[in-house]
Parts: C-alpha cells; structure tokens; sequence
C-alpha cells in the first residue's frame, strides 16, 4: 500500500512539474491561470497523501478558486495575450 501511495504522489508531483512548466510558457493568460490551477490541484492531491487533511481544506478553496477567480478578472480588465 505504501508503495502505491508513493507512485501516486511521484506521478501527481510530475504533472505538477509539467502543469507549472505550461503556465509560466504559456502566452495565453487565462490559459496559463488554468494550468496553475491544476497545478494546485495537484499540490493537494499531494497533501492528502501526505495526509493533512486539514492544508488540503484550506489550500482548495484558495489557491484553485480565489486565486485563479482573481487573475481571470484582472485578465478581463487587462490584455489577454501576452505581448511579446
């Protein structure tokens, strides 16, 4: 059991890597606050497995909600497309 929980978590931090790697070269903003967000989603899944329930109870609601809630209207009042 242990062992498959440590595949998942290595498996879940590799598409963290890639998820964080597509947002910082993404040009399109809401594409890349998309990516971040599964980025965090990521994070915790991670810190479930770890479990800490109570981080992953807090860290949902902010950093896949709120956060990409408040960088999609700061994108709508600003350009979409990264210049470049």
């Amino acid at each position: 059991m242990e062992v498959l929980v440590l595949t998942l978590m290595a498996v879940v931090a590799l598409l963290s890597t890639v998820a964080t790697y597509l947002a910082i070269t993404e040009r399109d903003l809401l594409t890349a606050v998309i990516y971040s967000a599964l980025q965090s989603t990521a994070y915790a899944i991670i810190f479930y497995l770890l479990m800490a329930p109570d981080i992953v109870l807090v860290y949902i609601p902010v950093a896949v909600g709120l956060y990409p809630a408040v960088f999609i209207v700061l994108i709508k009042k600003s350009e979409r497309y990264e210049g470049g």
